[in-house]
């Protein structure tokens, strides 16, 4: 039975993209790129993405914009249980008020 060694060879991965694809090469340099064409369009007419949107979602977003100028109606519901509560105002928040404040008369 024989013994056969394994060297280990460290070598770069340089990736530039779908146009400079080229086979299976050697391990010593240079590469050669092998001049890859890009692939044509068999028809003229553009590529165009395509949302489709579910009836609920649609429905869901219509309750959550419903007001003047798309205010979040879900969102100002929310914040004014927080002021019922007493927890909307907090010191980090009435620090950036008084900033901003300063900011716009100094």
């Amino acid at each position: 039975m024989e013994t056969i060694g394994f060297v280990l060879v460290e070598v770069g991965m340089n990736v530039y993209g779908p146009a400079h694809l080229h086979g299976p090469q050697r391990i010593a340099a240079p590469h050669i790129s092998r001049g890859v064409q890009p692939a044509q369009r068999s028809s003229s007419a553009p590529i165009q993405d395509e949302l489709q949107i579910s009836a609920a979602a649609e429905a869901q977003l219509a309750a959550e914009t419903q007001g003047p100028s798309g205010i979040r109606l879900d969102r100002v519901a929310a914040i004014r249980a927080e002021i019922a509560r007493g927890t909307y105002e907090t010191p980090e928040k009435l620090e950036i008020a008084l900033s901003r404040l300063l900011d716009q008369i100094g």
